[in-house]
């Protein structure tokens, strides 16, 4: 059931980007003493029995749904786009890989027009190319200070649009938790035949930071849920960008690392497109309800 409650629902968005930051911050200190599926594989453990105790507490036929196979891509994609994150930050900036990651949004307007049919604009189409131009300058292909790694995020942002796309074309047959626990199922299954074959153990420390990363990657899954009940995702695109915030603070204080200028430059101007993105998106929703062109 969901309320309209726009305060209520930022809070908690708000404080779900400060929980995922937290989350990654150990990771990414992890994934340098442990194999990184490994990580993946025990964030999956936790994430599936959160989502099966959300499912389990639903009336009705919980865990069925419409297309097994759309429910088995999104999961796919959801557990590619979670390992190549952690690659990701393994070797680049905290605030380098939050930029980067914001590709994720314009890459899923694009996928849109030819896998949903929707229409873009002109407006819209400019606002996506800048928001491209300002990856490629967080990137900088080509120059001296190319990091290679940092396409390990451009991966998880393709993974990640392409599981988005999938969510929307299920949103109207399948329930939000039903569809939660058939991805953390998938992600854990593939990545249970894995681990056998990259396993560690890990001294007490590494657990216990596994375990924490691991419940805060779920407590954030469940605030943005939560967030989505009381407030428009339209109205919350905005506040993802505290998210850069987040992490580059974090890479400051943990890692001692800051973002250099062009990394800055960047981001003003994937956040300009971004916000630009989001008000035509509004603008669009609101035109839709009146049966009048954006």
């Amino acid at each position: 059931m969901t309320r309209d409650e726009p305060l209520r629902g930022i809070a908690f968005y708000l404080v779900s980007s400060l929980v995922f930051v937290v989350a990654d911050t150990i990771a990414k200190s992890l994934s340098t003493q442990l194999p990184i599926v490994q990580i993946t594989w025990m964030r999956y453990v936790v994430f599936t029995l959160f989502a099966l105790t959300l499912t389990w507490r639903r009336a009705g036929p919980s865990f069925r749904v419409q297309s097994k196979k759309m429910q088995l891509g999104r999961g796919l994609c959801l557990v590619c786009s979670s390992t190549l994150f952690i690659l990701g930050i393994r070797d680049i900036g905290l605030a380098e890989a939050a930029t980067i990651g914001f590709l994720g949004p314009i890459l899923v307007t694009l996928l849109s027009i030819p896998l949903l049919g929707e229409v873009v604009g002109i407006r819209r189409w400019a606002a996506l190319m800048a928001g491209m131009a300002g990856v490629l300058i967080v990137l900088r292909p080509g120059a001296g200070t190319f990091q290679p790694e940092g396409l390990y995020r451009v991966g998880s942002a393709m993974f990640w649009a392409v599981g988005l796309i999938l969510t929307r074309k299920m949103a109207g047959t399948d329930r939000a938790e039903t569809t939660m626990f058939w991805s953390a199922l998938t992600g854990l299954t593939v990545l249970t035949a894995i681990i056998p074959f990259v396993f560690a153990l890990p001294n007490p420390r590494q657990l216990g930071l596994a375990l924490a990363q691991s419940i805060l990657s779920s407590a954030g899954q469940w605030m943005v849920m939560q967030s989505l009940r009381f407030t428009p995702a339209s109205t919350l695109a905005p506040f993802s960008y505290v998210q850069l915030i987040w992490s580059t603070l974090a890479g400051f204080l943990v890692f001692a690392a800051f973002p250099d200028q062009w990394t800055i430059v960047g981001a003003a101007i994937i956040i300009a497109s971004g916000l630009y993105t989001a008000h035509r998106e509004r603008l669009h929703a609101r035109a839709a309800k009146q049966g009048m062109p954006a």
